[in-house]
């Protein structure tokens, strides 16, 4: 009697055989078909290849950043006029007196545009940036102002803007993702924030670590293999691609199963092409420096910001880096605003002007985009004795790179920076411009679901062309 550990050893050449033919018809349907790992074509010419999502978690303060409204320090201790003090909610009722800004600003550059004394580093590349400082958006809480942000609606089941860019375009490499999310926090709707929900799972972003861990220590899960020699692996998969091949044959088109067959091939691939992109050892000691890898201050999110640019110039289409705050925490404030806003600033603010200054260097700042994003802005009336409360009316965002015009600011808030009164963007239009720079249409990239077609922007949604080049 053959025993089954030698029956299998003898067919197994014929198992290869099998797998071979199957993978090559596999290879074959995704060169004809839009498969999740082929490159898509955009609708229009694009002028950005890949986005860099900056997220500072937790709600960064507008008037104590970018949004300089002297104003307040008129009216240091005053209450907020009857006109202006709308739109309250319980994270800012009840709130009247109005509290300056802590820091002083100034002008940078030949577009003078302002920023506190929390942002020196981005201040001097001021010149790069464009300014959004009329962002609003729709609730004051952070799970839903964070799932709008990355979604674009307060709702819990709807893909990430990393999902929807990677559905419409695919990835440039075939070794790595098409959407990465370094070090993201997992409150706020946690994996929602970058998830594929109701699109195949090949588009959700893949994580690299989390917020709760040093990012050298960060890495992708599950793709290192100590167990098996290469050869064996790629035989061991072959004979479970060929099962599914055949699975896939009997039941049809299955979207879900397809994506399960490219993520096991992708996870194959990426054994032996995922650690270079975290070997640091061929950047100079003048780039680490550039990030802050040098400072203990800065090391952590300079690693963050390196990492980005090293898979954005790799082919990957979207990274997602989220910045949760340096000593004093996220950037949530509701008392302790000066050491908190400060440690956090000092942890960030060289990294993020050091990943701006290595990307043009690179020259690869004009076919990126970087968004320096929150959920919302804070009140200009004072909480809790030292802090400030949630705040969606009126904040900023700025955009660098990728097709955006720079050295603007664009839109404007009241003399308070409460409300946006200029130009004002919402967060749907925000999503309409990132996928037009891109060369999708937001009105067109669309996906059936439960009977009615889904999209990035929903029902609303504009494109800001005052910003574009």
């Amino acid at each position: 009697m053959v025993s089954r550990r030698a029956w299998l050893k003898s067919a197994s050449c014929g198992f290869g055989s099998l797998a071979c033919s199957a993978l090559a018809h596999w290879d074959a349907q995704a060169a004809e078909t839009n498969h999740p790992l082929t490159p898509g074509e955009p609708h229009f010419p694009a002028t950005a290849k890949n986005v860099i999502f900056l997220y500072m978690h937790g709600g960064t303060s507008h008037i104590d950043t970018f949004d300089y409204r002297p104003e307040l320090e008129k009216q240091k201790d005053k209450n907020l006029p009857d006109s202006v003090n709308t739109a309250r909610n319980q994270f800012n009722q009840g709130l009247t007196t109005i509290l300056p800004s802590p820091w002083k600003f100034r002008q940078y550059g030949e577009s003078g545009a302002w920023a506190s004394e929390l942002f020196p580093y981005v201040g001097k590349i001021a010149d790069e940036l464009c300014f959004i400082k009329s962002m609003y958006s729709n609730n004051n809480a952070h799970t839903p102002a964070t799932l709008e942000l990355h979604t674009g609606t307060q709702t819990l089941m709807r893909p990430s803007m990393g999902a929807w860019v990677t559905y419409g375009l695919g990835t440039e490499n075939q070794n790595l993702p098409g959407f990465v999310t370094i070090c993201p926090p997992l409150t706020y709707s946690g994996q929602r924030n970058f998830g594929s929900a109701f699109l195949p799972a090949s588009y959700q972003g893949a994580m690299v670590g989390t917020n709760r861990i040093p990012v050298k220590e960060a890495r992708f899960r599950n793709i290192g293999n100590t167990t098996f020699e290469f050869e064996n692996q790629r035989r061991m998969l072959d004979l479970v691609q060929a099962g599914n091949q055949d699975h896939l044959s009997a039941v049809g088109t299955d979207s879900q199963f397809e994506s399960r067959i490219a993520s096991f091939e992708l996870a194959f691939r990426m054994q032996s092409h995922a650690p270079e992109v975290f070997d640091f050892s061929g950047e100079t000691e003048e780039t680490l420096s550039l990030y802050g890898i040098d400072d203990k201050v800065t090391e952590n999110y300079g690693r963050e910001l390196l990492l980005a640019r090293r898979f954005v110039e790799r082919g990957v289409r979207f990274v997602h880096v989220a910045h949760t705050g340096g000593r004093g925490g996220r950037w949530d404030q509701h008392s302790g605003l000066i050491k908190g806003h400060q440690d956090n600033a000092r942890s960030c603010d060289k990294p993020i002007a050091g990943l701006i200054a290595d990307l043009k260097r690179q020259g690869i700042l004009d076919e990126t985009l970087v968004i320096w994003s929150t959920e919302f802005g804070r009140t200009p009336e004072v909480q809790n004795k030292t802090g400030r409360g949630h705040h969606a009316q009126g904040y900023t965002f700025w955009l660098a790179g990728g097709g955006v015009k720079s050295g603007m600011t664009y839109g404007a808030t009241d003399p308070f920076g409460y409300h946006a009164i200029e130009k004002p963007v919402h967060m749907n239009d925000l999503h309409a411009t990132v996928l037009h720079l891109l060369g999708l249409d937001h009105e067109r990239l669309t996906y059936r679901y439960s009977g009615r077609d889904f999209r990035l922007t929903d029902v609303g949604g504009k494109v800001l062309h005052g910003i574009l080049t």
